[in-house]
């Protein structure tokens, strides 16, 4: 098989037949799975992707109990596809299958191990949906180091053993390519794609989906920074304030016993309230990184990694 196509949708019943008849239609000649997971629907989606299946052996439908989010529908799907690439894209029409081919040639040409679409012309509302679009990808870029513009386009193609490796949990979906360079595929690339205008329904995102991001972003940066050593993470800042804490009681103590013998307590000095807070402080950083490095070393770890080949 030499595609997968991957579509996680909530409440999409009127694009659903349109869209499966655009992709046939743009993938004619190759051989394909177009797999559906419905993120908890209420409309009648489900019974059309049904209906879908009985009619097309290439449609397939995954069908989740309740809305459990965009990045377990995507992790349900990657278990089962079985293409060569696997693509994914969003259920209301705006991404065009069209695409897809062109993609794929020059993820080839270039031997990439994936290819994400970039919309560079959007028909979004630009206060509601583009400016915090490009404000998300500015600070991906930069905390990621990964020069995407696109973070959040829903149209991207991978190579099967890619999505395969990854665990795709939480919000993590606008990561995708972060989680995969982690989990060392770094060829990656992105192609200017054309963004259709949404023809029916509404987005089912709203604003505090960036400000989801934004803390996802750290999340992952976080882990990925110190998820194996937290001590590398709490030492330093306890350590910062331990010095501190005993920077400021060593100026007191030679203040009180050389300087102002004479003047108040050391307790009416509000340096002293800044001494004692900041070795408080660190000592609390030290023992939850203490802690942190118990939790990891107690429990069962498996290590995550990527075999490029292997030779016999």
């Amino acid at each position: 098989m030499q595609f997968s196509l991957v579509v996680p949708l909530l409440n999409e019943s009127e694009s659903l037949e349109e869209l499966y008849q655009w992709i046939e239609k743009s993938l004619k000649g190759y051989s394909f799975e177009l797999l559906f997971v419905d993120d908890g629907s209420t409309d009648d989606s489900w019974s059309i992707i049904t209906e879908l299946a009985k009619k097309h052996d290439t449609v397939k439908g995954i069908r989740f109990a309740q809305n459990f989010g965009k990045s377990q529908a995507l992790h349900a799907a990657f278990s089962e596809v079985q293409g060569k690439y696997v693509v994914t894209l969003d259920a209301d029409l705006q991404d065009s299958p069209e695409e897809i081919l062109p993609m794929v040639a020059l993820m080839e040409e270039k031997q990439w191990d994936l290819i994400s679409g970039w919309k560079k012309k959007r028909y979004d509302s630009f206060l509601f949906k583009n400016l915090p679009s490009r404000l998300f990808n500015w600070a991906a870029r930069r905390v990621s180091g990964i020069y995407l513009h696109d973070f959040n386009c829903g149209l991207k193609v991978y190579k099967r053993e890619v999505v395969q490796t990854l665990e795709v949990y939480g919000e993590m979906h606008r990561f995708i390519p972060v989680l995969a360079a982690q989990t060392g595929f770094h060829q990656m690339g992105e192609k200017t794609v054309q963004h259709q205008a949404r023809k029916y329904g509404t987005s089912k995102f709203g604003m505090e989906r960036f400000v989801r991001g934004f803390l996802d972003l750290i999340t992952l940066w976080f882990l990925h920074r110190f998820g194996k050593h937290p001590m590398h993470f709490f030492g330093l800042l306890g350590t910062l304030m331990l010095l501190l804490g005993f920077g400021f009681t060593a100026y007191l103590g030679i203040d009180k016993l050389f300087v102002h013998t004479s003047s108040r307590l050391i307790s009416d000095r509000p340096e002293f309230y800044i001494a004692l807070t900041t070795m408080i402080l660190g000592s609390q950083f030290f023992i939850a990184g203490f802690l942190a490095e118990l939790i990891l070393k107690g429990r069962p770890h498996q290590e995550r990694y990527t075999i490029k080949s292997t030779t016999y």
